[in-house]
């Protein structure tokens, strides 16, 4: 009794019967009707995520097949009354029962050996059983070993296979075994599951709570009874305490969905002020990054679907309170920016691989999401061109990462881009002063700096000179580096300079690759390489000669 409950959940409520089997109960009745009609195939096949029974459904087959209390009624021993063959089965020790790990035996001499055993009849069940689990793990070479046996076997020798990726199976394997695809278990089912198990350990555990572990094991069985597990453990600590998804929320590191529902309203409000406050609330609960953002997607798939197909039904585990929160908020946004939003997520969730500081990451993430909202005449957008795949770089793609005058946002619509697509925008107005302006011709980044000294833009110019490192430049695109150092205006702030120089809209790439110095440390290099020449000069050492205390420390160029 001590041992059982120690056990872990996972264990202890492993399904004994093919009814316990949650979630594939079509599978379960398929191959327990074989059984009775003696039409059982040579090999089983069983795919699916991790943790919705491939494993145990492979030992419940043995046990269906094997059972001595049950023979040929496609069943096997239950709890109060169990055989031999149903016991050392459950226990992993069965003679005739042999389990195989591929992933750490994918060799063919394993196969080999394994081919050699199956020439010996069982020994004490009905059947020899070989279950390979992770089968996809096997070599090119293992595969080609098992293919005669696995067609033709010993008439007393079941092959069942278990993977989670079929597609890495050789289809002259797949050809030979019968395929059941287990499916992931609904939210309802693993919500109501759990709180049977709940209740059998004593847990007082909140519904709520139950639905949020549910909606975190994403259709896996064995993850939300480990969830539970955690949980029972909290509840442990304070038998009393009911435990409360806030609770929950801190196990499995999520945010309160309201909480974010109500931050993505200052984002849409383009109230930055809000938004970053609302955010550092979140930010010092112990988020995790990549959770989060995936939280967001969800919010902005709920937004989606609500604008696109009404009221959301009551299939997700959605609250009352995050509803109506849906429902109020979905009216500030179109689907057009939901698209954009998707796509940006999807590129922050990226750049959290490279970027060091993940508060920082999400803050620029949630800046960048408020002038997206804020670009005006998106009715205006004629197409979408694709960038090249060599343009791929730690930003992925091109992105405004301007701040909030909203005087100068149609000047750089353009410079937005998704991941894979640049938005190009058009603006009827800018385009008609430009033919009525000089256009200055740009030919090179020393040009850059000089226009921005003639157009008396300090900020502009300490950028260019000190804090960005060119990798490529050529007419209408610059592909920059930069240092932690360049400030957060300074794409918005060059592409409208280029602009109102040019008349013409430039592309400006962040990328990954070093680039050359800036000019400023190009400067210092050359000083001191003109230094060290001038020391070797016959000038210079006749004045050390006559002034040994002399020194030359500094040259000055013409336009200094």
């Amino acid at each position: 009794m001590t041992e059982n409950k120690s056990k872990i959940l996972a264990l202890k409520y492993r399904p004994k019967i093919f009814k316990e089997l949650i979630g594939q109960e079509i599978i379960a009745e398929t191959i327990s009707n074989a059984i009775k009609i003696n039409k059982t195939p040579n090999a089983y096949l069983l795919t699916g995520i991790r943790g919705v029974g491939k494993t145990t459904t492979a030992r419940l087959i043995a046990k269906a097949l094997n059972c001595s209390k049950n023979i040929g009624k496609g069943e096997m021993c239950n709890d109060k009354d169990v055989c031999n063959h149903c016991e050392e089965i459950d226990g992993s020790n069965h003679i005739d029962v042999l389990e195989m790990d591929a992933a750490s035996k994918t060799g063919i001499d394993d196969v080999r050996e394994l081919i050699e055993n199956s020439k010996y009849n069982p020994t004490s069940a009905k059947y020899k059983i070989f279950i390979i689990d992770e089968v996809h793990m096997l070599s090119k070479q293992a595969f080609n070993g098992l293919l005669k046996t696995l067609e033709e076997p010993p008439e007393k020798l079941k092959f069942i296979l278990a993977t989670t990726e079929a597609r890495k199976i050789p289809v002259t394997v797949l050809s030979r075994c019968q395929r059941f695809d287990l499916k992931r278990v609904s939210l309802e089912v693993i919500s109501s599951h759990l709180k049977k198990i709940s209740q059998i350990e004593k847990g007082k555990i909140s519904d709520e709570s139950l639905n949020l572990l549910a909606r975190a094991s994403e259709g896996s069985v064995r993850d939300a009874i480990s969830l539970l597990d955690r949980t029972l453990i909290l509840q442990s600590l304070n038998p009393e305490k009911v435990i409360e998804p806030s609770e929950v929320r801190k196990i499995l590191g999520l945010v309160d969905k309201s909480k974010l529902i109500n931050l993505l309203k200052y984002v849409l409000l383009g109230d930055e002020k809000n938004a970053l406050s609302a955010f550092k609330e979140i930010f010092d609960q112990g988020l995790d990054a990549k959770m989060f953002l995936n939280d967001i997607l969800e919010i902005l798939y709920l937004f989606s679907r609500r604008i696109n197909l009404g009221s959301i039904e009551k299939d997700l585990f959605i609250s009352e309170g995050e509803l109506k929160l849906i429902d109020e908020n979905s009216k500030n946004v179109t689907t057009q920016d939901l698209a954009l939003f998707w796509q940006l997520t999807i590129k922050t969730i990226e750049d959290l691989k490279t970027v060091s500081s993940e508060k920082i990451a999400l803050e620029m993430y949630l800046i960048q999401l408020m002038h997206v909202k804020n670009i005006e005449g998106q009715e205006d957008v004629k197409n979408f061109q694709s960038t090249s795949e060599n343009e791929t770089v730690v930003t992925k793609k091109k992105i405004d990462i301007g701040g909030n005058d909203s005087n100068l946002i149609n000047s750089t619509k353009d410079q937005l881009k998704s991941v894979d697509q640049i938005k190009v925008f058009k603006d009827s107005t800018l385009e008609s002063t430009a033919e009525n302006e000089k256009q200055i011709k740009v030919g090179s980044f020393s040009d850059l700096v000089s226009l921005a000294n003639q157009d008396k833009d300090m900020e502009l110019k300490y950028d260019l000179e000190k804090n960005v490192k060119l990798v490529r430049f050529e007419q209408g695109k610059i592909d920059i580096n930069f240092n932690e150092n360049l400030n957060k205006n300074f794409i918005k702030k060059l592409s409208q300079s280029l602009f109102k120089w040019t008349k013409k809209r430039w592309i400006i790439s962040l990328s990954k690759e070093e680039g050359a110095k800036t000019l400023h440390e190009q400067k210092i290099e050359r000083k001191k390489n003109i230094l060290e020449s001038e020391k070797n000069n016959s000038v210079y050492k006749k004045i050390i000669n006559t002034f040994p205390d002399a020194d030359l420390v500094d040259v000055k160029e013409e336009n200094d």
